[in-house]
């Protein structure tokens, strides 16, 4: 069966989710993590990539950016993911692949959904158990939109920008998102559209999309077809 054609609008944000082969674990030391961060940037920077948010956990990493050139995304991840197997085999002394085949991808509405997709990505530690508040997990980009620290990999989206002129007070406001989690509707909707290279947004954003690329953004019932009688 083909692959299905990748669809990557310039302009329009999308999440990204990289497992590992099998689940296995990517990620097994602090400088892991840390060749991984200097690659993404180098590589986003390089294929015209703008990162806003991203969560890099033990066997998988989500990323929320917007391509800004034709195929960007792809090529992005293509090379980060040839650099990162070759250190990692070469550090661990291994061989074959690391990652699950192709990335996982769908595209993001911006006025409505965009930074629910922010708190999706940034709350992976504390829906996984691994931390109570997002602020103590270091590999996520929480700390630079919540907490103002520094980052060369990040590039604020204009939506996150507009939540306050005041980088104070905006952070505050940002904080205060996460005082509640999102519900497991959402989340299911995400992880669809994500698994299934689809849309996250309202009717109108996904029929938008589907007349841009003539792919469907909406998932096919499942089940045979009710037959109806003569």
């Amino acid at each position: 069966m083909p692959r299905k054609l990748r669809i990557s609008p310039i302009g329009v944000p999308q999440h990204i989710i990289q497992r590992g082969n099998n689940r296995q674990a990517c990620f097994t030391s602090e400088q892991d993590f840390i060749a991984y961060a200097g690659w993404l940037k180098d590589y986003a920077t390089k294929c015209h990539v703008e990162i806003h948010a991203w969560v890099f956990m033990t066997n998988h990493v989500h990323l929320l950016c917007t391509p800004r050139k034709a195929d960007a995304i792809s090529q992005m991840m293509q090379s980060l993911g040839r650099q990162y197997v070759r250190y990692f085999n070469y550090t661990y002394k291994r061989s074959g692949t690391l990652r699950e085949g192709r990335f996982k991808s769908c595209l993001v509405q911006t006025e409505e959904y965009l930074l629910l997709l922010y708190r999706y990505i940034e709350l992976n530690p504390v829906r996984a158990s691994m931390v109570n508040d997002p602020a103590e997990y270091q590999w996520s980009s929480y700390q630079i939109n919540a907490l103002g620290k520094d980052s060369q990999l990040c590039t604020p989206h204009d939506v996150y920008l507009a939540i306050h002129q005041q980088a104070e007070t905006r952070q505050s406001s940002y904080r205060d998102m996460f005082k509640h989690h999102l519900n497991t509707t959402l989340i299911e909707d995400i992880r669809q559209a994500t698994n299934k290279g689809m849309a996250i947004g309202n009717d109108r954003f996904k029929e938008e999309i589907e007349k841009l690329t003539g792919n469907s953004m909406k998932p096919k019932k499942m089940g045979r077809p009710i037959k109806t009688k003569n």
